[in-house]
C-alpha cells in the first residue's frame, strides 16, 4: 500500500503534458512542444568554461551542504546588486534547483492545519509542496482583467489565524505578470499587521523582463525578518539542467533549510556551484540577448494568437509565458469533442493540432492555458497557425 502522503499528491501537469506529447512523437507524430518553461539557449561559454574549469580543478568531492562558501558570498553580492538586499553567507541555503528551496522552506515552516496562502495563478507545485507539509492551500482568485494581480483587500480577507505562509511569484509563472514596487508596498502594508505570516518571494524570472523594474518585497524593511527570497540559475541563464536555486533568508530558517537539506539530498552538484558563481557575479548585459529574443518571440506570439477569435489575452511583462483566457470556447463541441474546460481544450489541441501547452487549472486558473514561447520563432508560427486552423 502507497502513503497517503503521496497518493494525496497531484502529478506536476507541465511535466505529465511534456511526457504525453513525448509518447505521442514516439509515435511518429510531430508534436510542437510549447509546454515546458525552459530556454531553448545554449547555456552561456562562460558558465560553460568555468564548469570546465571546475572538472580540470577536480572538483568531485562532497560539497558542504548549504552550498560552497565563495558561491554564497557571490549570491550575496548578487542580492545586493540586483536587488538592494543585505544577507550574509549564514543566511543562504544552495539547493538542487529552486524547487527544492520551496520546499525545504515550506517543510521546516509548516505544521498540519497551517494555511498557505497562493495568490492564483501560482506555479503547479506550490499547492504540492504545501500538501506534501500537511498545509492547507487557500487561493486567492485573480483573472485576467486585473492583469492576474490581487488587491490588499484580497489578501487580508484570506487571512485567517491560521495563516502561516504566502508565496508570491513576480514575474509570474504562467502569467508573465509582474508586481510593481507600488503594488507590493500595499500588499507589504497588509501583512505588516500579522507578524505571525511568513513570506515566500519566488523570484526565479527576475531578469526576464520587458521593461517594469524587478521589485523584492524583502526590501521592504519590516518585511525583511520574515521574507524567504528565492531565487536560481535555470531560467536567465538557460541552465535547467544544472539544478541549482538558493534561498537568502533569516538566519534562523536557513539553518532550519540545511539541516532539512542535510538529511534529504545534501549538497547541490559540485561543478554546477562553481558554474552558477561564474553565473550570478555576471551583469545582466551578459544575457541580454536572451532577453531581447524572448521579447521578439512574446511580439510575435501576442500577434498570432491575438487573430483567434475567442482568445483573451493580457500583455505579461515577464517570464516567457502567455496565458489567455479561453473560456469563450467552453461548451462547444470542436471535431465531435465537447470542450467542458481547459483541461479539454489542452487535450484537444495536443490531439487536434499537435500542439502541447498546460491547462491553466494546474496553476489555479481553470479558465485559461499557459503556451510557453520559449521556442524558435518557426516553432511558434507553426504551432499557433496549427492551434488556428484546428479551431476555425
Amino acid at each position: 500500500m502507497l502513503s497517503n502522503r503521496i497518493n494525496s499528491l497531484p502529478a506536476s501537469a507541465t511535466l505529465a503534458m511534456a511526457a504525453k506529447a513525448r509518447e505521442l512523437k514516439n509515435q511518429g507524430i510531430d508534436i510542437i512542444g510549447l509546454s515546458l518553461g525552459e530556454p531553448d539557449f545554449n547555456t552561456p561559454e562562460f558558465i560553460k568554461d568555468a564548469a570546465i574549469q571546475a572538472v580540470k580543478d577536480n572538483y568531485n568531492s562532497y560539497s558542504p551542504v548549504d552550498g560552497y562558501a565563495d558561491l554564497k558570498v557571490a549570491i550575496c553580492e548578487k542580492f545586493k546588486r540586483d536587488n538592494g538586499l543585505e544577507y550574509q553567507p549564514s543566511q543562504i541555503v544552495v539547493s538542487t534547483g529552486a524547487k527544492q528551496s520551496i520546499a525545504n522552506v515550506c517543510m521546516v515552516l509548516l505544521n498540519p492545519g497551517d494555511e498557505v496562502l497562493l495568490p492564483a495563478p501560482y506555479w503547479v507545485s506550490y499547492s504540492a509542496i504545501a500538501t506534501l507539509a500537511e498545509a492547507k492551500s487557500i487561493i486567492i482568485p485573480s483573472s485576467i482583467e486585473t492583469d492576474f494581480k490581487i488587491t490588499p483587500d484580497q489578501l487580508e480577507a484570506a487571512i485567517t489565524p491560521k495563516t502561516k505562509l504566502v508565496m508570491f511569484n513576480s514575474p509570474n509563472n504562467p502569467s508573465g505578470t509582474i508586481y510593481t514596487e507600488e503594488e507590493y508596498r500595499a500588499l507589504g502594508a497588509v501583512l505588516q499587521k500579522y507578524p505571525d505570516i511568513y513570506i515566500l518571494s519566488d523570484e526565479i524570472y527576475e531578469h526576464i523582463n520587458y521593461g517594469t523594474p524587478h521589485f523584492s518585497i524583502a526590501a521592504i524593511p519590516e518585511l525583511y525578518d520574515r521574507t524567504i527570497t528565492v531565487n536560481g540559475v535555470a531560467k536567465a541563464f538557460a541552465m535547467t539542467g544544472w539544478r541549482i536555486g538558493y534561498i537568502g533568508a533569516p538566519e534562523w530558517i536557513a539553518k532550519a533549510c540545511n539541516k532539512m537539506q542535510g538529511q534529504m539530498t545534501s549538497g547541490a552538484n559540485c561543478i554546477a556551484q562553481r558554474a552558477t558563481i561564474a553565473a550570478v557575479s555576471a551583469t545582466t548585459d551578459k544575457i541580454q540577448y536572451m532577453v531581447d529574443e524572448f521579447n521578439n518571440r512574446r511580439g510575435l506570439i501576442l500577434n498570432l494568437l491575438s487573430e483567434i477569435p475567442g482568445f483573451q489575452l493580457n500583455e505579461p511583462q515577464g517570464a516567457f509565458y502567455v496565458f489567455p483566457d479561453v473560456s469563450s470556447y467552453f461548451g462547444k463541441t470542436i471535431k465531435g469533442k465537447t470542450i467542458e474546460n481547459a483541461n479539454d481544450f489542452a487535450l484537444f489541441l495536443l490531439e487536434e493540432a499537435h500542439v502541447a501547452i498546460v491547462t491553466g487549472d494546474a496553476f489555479g486558473n481553470p479558465d485559461c492555458i499557459r503556451i510557453s514561447y520559449a521556442a524558435s520563432e518557426e516553432e511558434i508560427k507553426t504551432a499557433i497557425q496549427r492551434i488556428k486552423n484546428v479551431l476555425s
